[in-house]
């Protein structure tokens, strides 16, 4: 028989084997590659997801522009003078008023910005030891202040908003404590306020199904660094509704960040997060693979699915 021959009939059989199956769909199976598509879809959001927020620089501060003190080390950091003590000067939660900045020359005769702030009746000095195209930029930050335009920015774009929540590190309105929330439900964002010395922003919620109340640090939108901002902690998307094929039982276990066995490692992605580091063992039997994650947690798959498991 040719090869001409040959070539054809192998054809002709592959055409017809492949056309036996046309009528036919199988269960989609989610792979590693659904998941994360489906995690930088949640990320994007799209161009509703990004959060718009004034950014002024220096140049363009109002007088009369407020600012939230979230850390008493601010007085750390202003410049001594006869108008105020700064070993009992109290300014945690108060609201700090721009009235100006100035010049001063340094001993090598270059000129550095100093910022003026208003406190009840103290005229308060902050010496930024940088010139004015440094301290002029978008980016240019006041330790321990928060701008109050942006925490007004964003309760304007998020207050009574329902979103869906992606971390599960949750803290207690009452008490602040770090708990272990659920994730990818929705909450309806109640208040954003100043948050911290390293999150400046403080997102109180309460879930939709108990009305439980909650709170996460996040960063100002725009912000250097990487995590904890708007895009990394909420969605307006449901991501329930990207998975229809993982049954009810499962998506439980993923929204309390729960594993069991026969969960495939896309299930155990999308509860638990990717692993610190992964071991694969092939043997005869099959593919075996460890996940470990911090703390002595661990999980442990064969061929896919997940065998044992240490939360």
């Amino acid at each position: 028989m040719s090869k001409f021959f040959v070539t054809l009939l192998l054809v002709t059989v592959a055409f017809l084997l492949g056309g036996c199956f046309t009528g036919i769909e199988s269960t989609k199976k989610i792979t590693d590659k659904d998941v994360q598509r489906a995690l930088q879809q949640m990320d994007k959001g799209g161009h509703e997801s990004s959060l718009k927020v004034r950014a002024d620089s220096l140049l363009s501060w109002r007088v009369g522009k407020e600012f939230w003190c979230v850390d008493n080390q601010l007085r750390l950091i202003l410049k001594p003078s006869t108008d105020y003590d700064l070993d009992t000067l109290s300014l945690e939660g108060k609201k700090l008023t721009f009235s100006g900045y100035g010049t001063r020359k340094r001993l090598d005769n270059s000129e550095v910005i100093d910022i003026y702030f208003d406190f009840n009746t103290h005229h308060l000095i902050y010496p930024t030891g940088k010139m004015f195209a440094e301290v002029n930029r978008r980016s240019f930050v006041i330790p321990f202040l928060v701008d109050d335009d942006i925490v007004s920015d964003v309760s304007d774009q998020l207050l009574n908003k329902t979103v869906y929540i992606k971390t599960p590190i949750w803290y207690g309105i009452e008490d602040s404590g770090m708990n272990n929330g659920r994730r990818f439900i929705p909450v309806v964002v109640t208040a954003v306020k100043p948050g911290d010395k390293v999150h400046p922003l403080r997102v109180e919620f309460r879930t939709a199904d108990n009305g439980e109340e909650a709170f996460v640090w996040m960063k100002v939108p725009g912000s250097e660094g990487v995590g904890r901002d708007f895009d990394s902690l909420f969605s307006l998307t449901d991501l329930r509704k990207q998975y229809p094929e993982i049954s009810p039982t499962i998506w439980n276990n993923i929204v309390n960040g729960k594993v069991a066995e026969g969960m495939t490692k896309e299930e155990c992605r999308l509860s638990m997060g990717s692993p610190v580091s992964v071991r694969q063992l092939p043997d005869q039997s099959g593919l075996r693979e460890y996940w470990y994650y911090d703390g002595g947690r661990y999980l442990f798959f064969v061929d896919g699915l997940l065998k044992e498991f240490r939360e």
